[in-house]
């Protein structure tokens, strides 16, 4: 009674059984799915096909058409319609079954379906139609709250995007997965600073309820506004489109592994890597004596490249990176320099100043070009650090010179 009260008010969403509608007329309005809960006409697959082929032969390419299918179409009624498509010569055939996805425009399958003839099935099937519903209800709409330790792992890392200094600290469950995240930006002003710190907590609190990183990482990843552009004192990131991309381009390399979001390759930062550091390339934030003091190594044997940020790295998941972390053991009460510092700390010292000078001036415009889009490298013709990527090779937008390429 409930249903035929619905009908009556609703309506049935098809033309099937309309008074004064003649049985012969009902295919006009025919469409490629099922209409409503009590249709059941609708436009074969192979009509679809055979519409196409009547078009193929005017079109010089394929035809953008949907074949669709219902929802109950086995293999073989997929096989028939290529093997239709093929004898239709059509040059492609597109396939889609209804509700093969998970969201779709249009369904005309839902999951209440079955509760029409509840009463009239098995208990078995009610109970387990029951557990169905009830499942998404819970996953969906009453998730609890998974708290933090009050001791928990995690790790800080320090970048400059755009100028602007960020720091990004992680908290993690026992299991060594992510939990809450903060942010910290000393140059903004009170108002956005607030504002990264209530992202932050929400970013939080999305974590602690089960909300996957995936989802963050997809929402929030390649959102643009300032400060952007140049990544400092990142390892992997080195170009992002706002401090917000940065972040979650951060944790999706450090926690899901995702490195196709990375500038550079995990493999690029193993001690066996072949190659060396290009001259410029160096963080113009930190000066040589900085970079040596920062990295004393205590004990034998040194480690094989004073510059390796791996053996800095604490046993969090999160900074694994990759790279093959250090065996623990204890540490010495000495504080000795390794010979390849000490090397560095002469070869500073020996160093004329105007030399220096002119290193330093150099790691200056090579940063600046970078901040402007340029690849950083000065053009061989004119000197001028002003190229830019023209395909495989580089072009100078100054003089118009390239490096191979015409």
């Amino acid at each position: 009674d409930v249903q035929a009260a619905n009908d009556y008010v609703c309506g049935t969403m098809t033309v099937e059984g309309a008074p004064h509608l003649k049985e012969a007329h009902l295919p006009v309005f025919d469409c490629a799915n099922r209409c409503g809960r009590k249709g059941q006409r609708f436009i074969p697959y192979a009509a679809h096909i055979h519409m196409m082929a009547a078009v193929q032969p005017f079109v010089s390419g394929a035809i953008s058409k949907t074949i669709n299918m219902p929802n109950e179409a086995s293999i073989e009624d997929v096989e028939a319609a290529y093997q239709i498509g093929w004898k239709s010569m059509l040059k492609a055939v597109a396939l889609y079954r209804d509700g093969s996805k998970l969201s779709q425009p249009l369904a005309t399958t839902a999951d209440d379906h079955g509760a029409a003839g509840a009463a009239a099935a098995a208990p078995g099937e009610v109970r387990a139609l029951a557990a169905r519903i009830t499942e998404r209800v819970v996953h969906r709409y009453i998730a609890k709250r998974r708290r933090l330790p009050n001791r928990r792992a995690g790790y800080t890392q320090k970048a400059v995007v755009g100028g602007h200094k960020i720091y990004l600290r992680t908290g993690e469950y026992e299991d060594g997965t992510l939990g809450e995240i903060f942010l910290d930006m000393h140059k903004e002003g009170a108002a956005f600073r607030s504002l990264m710190n209530c992202f932050a907590i929400a970013v939080s609190l999305g974590l602690q309820h089960g909300v996957p990183l995936d989802e963050f990482a997809d929402a929030f990843v390649f959102t643009r506004f300032e400060p952007n552009g140049m990544v400092q004192g990142h390892d992997q990131i080195k170009m992002v489109t706002s401090v917000i991309d940065y972040v979650f381009r951060e944790l999706a390399i450090s926690y899901l592994g995702r490195h196709e979001l990375a500038q550079v390759g995990s493999e690029d930062l193993r001690n066996t890597t072949m190659g060396g550091q290009k001259q410029g390339d160096a963080n113009p934030e930190f000066t040589d004596e900085e970079v040596v003091s920062e990295r004393i190594y205590e004990g034998e044997p040194p480690p094989p490249d004073v510059h390796d940020d791996a053996h800095l790295h604490p046993p969090s998941r999160g900074m694994a990176r990759g790279v093959d972390a250090p065996a623990a053991g204890p540490a010495p009460a000495g504080l000795q320099l390794t010979s390849q510092a000490k090397a560095a700390l002469l070869a500073r010292a020996e160093a004329p100043a105007p030399q220096a000078a002119e290193v330093r001036q150099t790691r200056l415009k090579i940063a600046e070009a970078r901040m402007k889009g340029y690849e950083g490298d000065p053009c061989g013709a004119c000197g001028a650090f002003t190229l830019v990527r023209n395909g495989t090779c580089l072009k100078c937008v100054s003089c118009g010179a390239t490096s191979g390429c015409s």
